[in-house]
């Protein structure tokens, strides 16, 4: 009993400053370190530190606290962003090339902790320009303002500070958050853009809140004034489209193929999900290229508009089944994949259907490339089923891939190259590309 109010005596509560020595980088952003035994996540640090920090949140094994005073700082500390916890700021205080080595030890640590895969070399992430990468982003609107959330918060903050988007960009949302405002006040829940790689033309979508009057001169008149080729809406409640202009961005496939594709395009609604740094696209389609077997057939799940089936095609694969179990992306993997026909099939359902409906003798290569949640356990079952000889797995998360991978292993595949690339600077977010062969 003594040790248990000992131990109590000691636990953190919320608004206590604490000192703390910072150890090593944990998964979403903040960083490790401890406080007489109880485990902190302190944002605004970097690992090698020592900073005073307030609790924000105390549970009973584990506090959360940010950063106030820098004691110790490390020699990779830099001025940090404008407004931190604005979206896509979480690491713009930590020197660029550590940020980069942090990543690699989140994958490494993810990987030995949850996957009990030891990966003692450190892990190679691809560098990113920093500024004006993104070519899709998601807003939230509030009256004529349009903006990212501030991390933990409902509270809007400015996507300029933050540096993803071109000015250009920018200068759009704004232009459809208050033209919403003014055509159709409180109808929009949050606005899509979506736009090339070259820069030069952008589509948005809204998502239109529930019970919101909306109509398609309405929707006319807020494309117009945003300066934008097209406009999609959708209404959360009713599902129903709406559209104006010409809302398809399209990208040359010899650009997202680093060359390898002569001619093509591929083509997507800005609804639709697409990988979003326009300086790592090709490095990240030819990593894939490269890592998929020239002979066989390839199935590509969870495919999207088509980025990798279609790439492998473009490239001169002669045997690619694609599966997409999103709708919207469905319908641009089918015209995506038409001009590829018979050598690249396209089917819009789950990938979980798919593969207990297919009889067929197995694939010679999967690619995936699955939302952050990861394989659901009946995709992953049927996916060992399969029997593959190699599994190319395109991951969001850390913590997902390490899971998969174990699962992976458990059946007898082994992992044979992993690296990844930093499509989202300044932030914890990182793409590992990890390749298994059976």
């Amino acid at each position: 009993m003594k040790y248990v109010e000992h131990r109590e005596w000691f636990m953190l509560h919320e608004g206590q400053e604490i000192e703390v020595a910072i150890e090593k980088p944990a998964a979403g952003g903040r960083m490790i370190a401890r406080h007489h035994g109880q485990v902190v996540l302190v944002s605004g640090a970097i690992p090698g530190e020592r900073v005073r920090a307030l609790v924000d949140r105390a549970e009973k094994r584990l506090a959360y606290a940010a950063t106030r005073a820098v004691v110790e700082a490390s020699a990779d500390r830099r001025a940090p962003a404008a407004d931190p916890l604005c979206g896509g700021n979480l690491y713009a205080h930590i020197a660029y090339p550590r940020q980069l080595a942090i990543k690699s030890d989140i994958i490494r640590d993810a990987l030995a902790r949850l996957g009990r895969i030891p990966c003692e070399q450190p892990i190679d992430v691809a560098a990113s320009p920093e500024r004006g990468y993104r070519m899709r982003a998601r807003c939230h609107v509030r009256g004529p303002r349009a903006g990212f959330y501030r991390e933990g918060t409902h509270q809007l903050c400015d996507t300029a500070i933050t540096g993803q988007l071109l000015p250009e960009s920018v200068a759009a949302l704004q232009r459809l958050a208050a033209a919403l405002d003014r055509e159709a006040p409180g109808s929009a829940a949050s606005i899509e853009l979506a736009e090339n790689a070259a820069g030069d033309r952008r589509a948005g979508h809204v998502e239109i809140a529930a019970g919101a009057r909306f109509d398609a001169p309405a929707l006319a008149r807020i494309g117009a004034a945003a300066e934008v080729s097209g406009v999609t809406a959708r209404g959360t409640a009713t599902g129903r489209l709406l559209e104006w202009g010409d809302p398809v961005i399209a990208d040359p496939l010899a650009t997202i193929t680093g060359g390898r594709a002569a001619s093509g395009e591929l083509r997507r609604q800005p609804e639709s999900f697409f990988q979003a740094n326009r300086f790592l696209l090709a490095a990240l389609v030819t990593s894939v290229i490269d890592a998929v077997p020239s002979e066989g057939e390839v199935l590509d799940l969870y495919a999207g508009v088509g980025l990798f089936a279609v790439a492998l095609a473009a490239a001169g694969h002669l045997k690619i089944t694609a599966v997409e179990g999103d709708r919207t992306s469905g319908t641009d993997l089918r015209r995506n994949a038409t001009p590829f026909a018979p050598r690249l099939a396209a089917h819009v359902m789950r990938v979980e259907d798919y593969l207990a409906s297919r009889s067929r003798a197995p694939a010679a290569c999967i690619v995936v490339d699955p939302p952050r949640t990861g394989f659901s356990k009946e995709a992953a079952d049927a996916i060992v089923r399969h029997g593959a000889r190699r599994i190319v797995y395109v991951s969001c998360d850390a913590p997902t891939l390490a899971r998969d991978a174990r699962r992976l292993l458990d059946h007898g595949y082994s992992l044979t190259s992993i690296r990844a690339f930093d499509l989202f600077p300044n932030t914890p977010h990182v793409e590992t590309l990890a390749v298994f062969d059976g």
